[in-house]
């Protein structure tokens, strides 16, 4: 009972990094399949705006639907970029993780069983 009692803490600290890097995982999923619906809406928007002319375009007055159009077009890359690397830093962050959390095991167990066989002894 006492080993039992003893093993608990590193094993809850184990289960919680690997929720927490499966979580991580997720998310950087989640981010990379969201930027190719974003990358539709960013081309059919720039579809939208250079189908008008040239001159409608630069004699748009300032603030209006146009401008607005043109800044989301502009800002557009940014998001995408952040998307990316943000969700491929996290897919990364939850496999190193995962990778450290095998590497704790691989450390824990051979302690535990020279711990084991002395008491055995």
């Amino acid at each position: 009972m006492q080993n039992m009692k003893s093993m608990m803490a590193p094993m809850l600290v184990l289960m919680t990094l690997v929720i927490a890097s499966l979580a991580f995982v997720w998310q950087g999923i989640g981010m990379h399949n969201q930027v190719s619906v974003e990358e539709a809406k960013f081309h059919a928007l720039q579809q939208d705006y250079f189908i008008i002319s040239k001159v409608e375009r630069e004699a748009a007055a300032t603030g209006s639907e146009l401008n607005q159009k043109l800044v989301q077009i502009q800002n557009y890359p940014s998001e995408l970029l952040r998307l990316k690397l943000v969700g491929v830093g996290k897919i990364l962050t939850g496999i190193f993780s995962v990778l450290f959390a095998i590497g704790l095991l691989l450390f824990m167990m051979p302690v535990r069983l020279a711990k084991l066989i002395r008491e055995n002894k």
